[in-house]
């Protein structure tokens, strides 16, 4: 798990934000519109005082959820008008120079900003921190909230000692769930009718194929997100050692590590659809 931000990290990652007299630098209004950005629930009202200040007390009084997708957020170049993937870039340069002190970097993942943990091999993507949280926040079925949680905990027992093609297994059946139970949640078209098939007629059997280009259309995940999410459905597959053998493949825990990152960012994705109204939703959608 990675560790919390010390109170200095904060205070230079408030710094670069609000940027003071740079080229990237941020009102109080911005700094708002960012926290809303980021998918902050009920973000604080600037109130006039020093920006730096009130963005790092803002920052300590947040969970780290909401911590991980501002960071993440201040690094995307939808954040940036001029030169946005350039801009971004050299924000994100100065934020993992912060964040490198606490062994933690901000890297791309499927096109989305993504913060992972940083070892003497480099870039390495584990199970989202803090999941408990984070899945009571966007999903109020306890019940379901509890069958994932285990099954990601089952999950990280197989990384951690080497079967990683049932780890493999468990990520998939993990983020079937997961989209699952947040689409009956949040989507009102699925809550009032269930789910269809391909001739819109009603069913019960939902794939994770169908969930994940579901998920997309009705804009709640990004579409490099549904695309990557693709080759975790696939080796969740390799439950079936026919598919497995034909795709000649054994998974090592850097398999591992990929799968984790696109999974961190379809998380993020709903964490942030939760805290839009659906008709942004839709003209947000990519």
């Amino acid at each position: 798990m990675a560790p919390a931000l010390d109170p200095k990290t904060i205070e230079r990652i408030a710094r670069i934000i609000c940027d003071i007299d740079g080229p990237f630098e941020r009102r109080g209004w911005q700094l708002e519109a960012l926290l809303h950005n980021a998918g902050w629930n009920d973000p604080p009202i600037y109130d006039a005082t020093s920006r730096i200040t009130w963005l790092t007390e803002a920052i300590k009084n947040a969970d780290h959820a909401s911590v991980e997708r501002l960071v993440c957020r201040v690094c995307h170049p939808l954040e940036y008008d001029d030169d946005s993937i350039e801009s971004a870039e050299l924000v994100r340069q100065e934020i993992n120079q912060v964040l490198a002190l606490q062994g933690l970097t901000v890297s791309y993942v499927a096109g989305q900003p993504v913060m992972a943990q940083l070892d003497s091999a480099g870039v390495v993507y584990t199970a989202p921190e803090e999941l408990e949280p984070r899945l009571r926040a966007i999903i109020h079925d306890s019940a379901a909230v509890e069958w994932l949680l285990e099954r990601a905990e089952e999950t990280r027992l197989c990384e951690a000692n080497g079967a990683y093609v049932f780890a493999l297994i468990g990520m998939g059946s993990f983020v079937e769930y997961l989209l699952l139970t947040f689409l009956r949640e949040w989507d009102p078209e699925i809550k009032e009718k269930g789910f269809t098939d391909a001739s819109g007629k009603r069913t019960t059997r939902v794939s994770l194929d169908h969930l994940i280009r579901t998920a997309h259309a009705k804009g709640y995940i990004q579409l490099d997100r549904r695309d990557f999410m693709d080759k975790v459905r696939d080796y969740r597959n390799f439950v079936h050692l026919r598919h497995q053998t034909e795709k000649d493949l054994r998974p090592d825990r850097h398999t591992i590590m990929m799968c984790w990152g696109p999974i961190r960012a379809v998380l993020t994705d709903l964490e942030a659809a939760a805290n839009i109204p659906s008709q942004a939703r839709s003209r947000d959608r990519r």
